[in-house]
């Protein structure tokens, strides 16, 4: 049997689909940033003695910036992907 020809309008690879292993980091991403906040509040509270003000501070301004970047890195993968196949925006 002779080998099927490649589809010219396609890229090699898989890259006309949104593929879970490229957004796999995300979550530790998110984790990575909810932890690095965690400690620079508790070092924030241990030298002004603010304890836990920081602490709470600090998760929620990690929790919200590594949701953030998670969003727009999606958002941005959907915009490539409905341009790909030819979708409007809504």
């Amino acid at each position: 049997m002779t080998p099927k020809p490649r589809d010219s309008s396609h890229p090699q690879g898989r890259s006309d689909e949104l593929s879970a292993s490229s957004y796999a980091g995300l979550g530790i991403q998110f984790i990575a940033g909810i932890f690095l906040f965690l400690y620079l509040g508790k070092w924030i509270d241990s030298t002004l003695g603010t304890s836990p003000f920081a602490v709470i501070a600090g998760v929620f301004i990690g929790a919200a910036g590594s949701f953030y970047i998670g969003y727009r890195k999606l958002a941005a993968a959907q915009r490539r992907d409905d341009e790909l196949h030819g979708r409007k925006h809504t």
